[in-house]
């Protein structure tokens, strides 16, 4: 069995609670602000050269793994307030059939990370020589391709 290598650790940033925080200081109660701020931190993604791992939750706690060999492809998106602080959200589309999109929000050098994941799940699906068949138009929406072993 392989040995796993850890390749990236990282979690969303605050700055998606800024309205919250400022709301916080103007209307809403100080303790939302606190519960917000408590999802994020909460929230944590670990690559490594095998998978994608994704713990969630401040009181009841989930872990949800993504083979990296079942990414398919990968986009970047920032918006005017996430490129102002050099943040993004990778989002990766996948063969996984309970989740086939997966996004990964607020992240500091987004575009590095997706990256190393695109070169990570070509290297898997090397090592695994899992080949993925289009069929049909393509395209993100159409998932309808299958893996198979060599």
């Amino acid at each position: 069995m392989d040995t796993e290598r850890s390749e990236w650790t990282g979690t969303p940033s605050q700055w998606q609670n800024a309205g919250w925080f400022l709301a916080c200081l103007l209307l809403i109660p100080i303790p939302w602000a606190l519960w917000r701020w408590l999802v994020v931190r909460n929230t944590v993604y670990t690559l490594t050269d095998q998978r994608l791992s994704i713990r969630r939750g401040v009181f009841n706690r989930s872990t949800e793994d993504l083979e990296l060999y079942r990414v398919r492809d990968t986009r970047l998106e920032q918006t005017f307030f996430e490129r102002m602080f050099g943040l993004g959200e990778v989002v990766l589309f996948t063969t996984d059939a309970s989740t086939p999109e997966i996004h990964l929000p607020w992240l500091k050098d987004a575009e590095s990370l997706r990256e190393r994941i695109r070169r990570l799940s070509e290297a898997r699906r090397d090592a695994k020589r899992v080949r993925t068949f289009e069929s049909g138009g393509g395209g993100h929406a159409d998932l309808g391709g299958h893996d198979a072993l060599d």
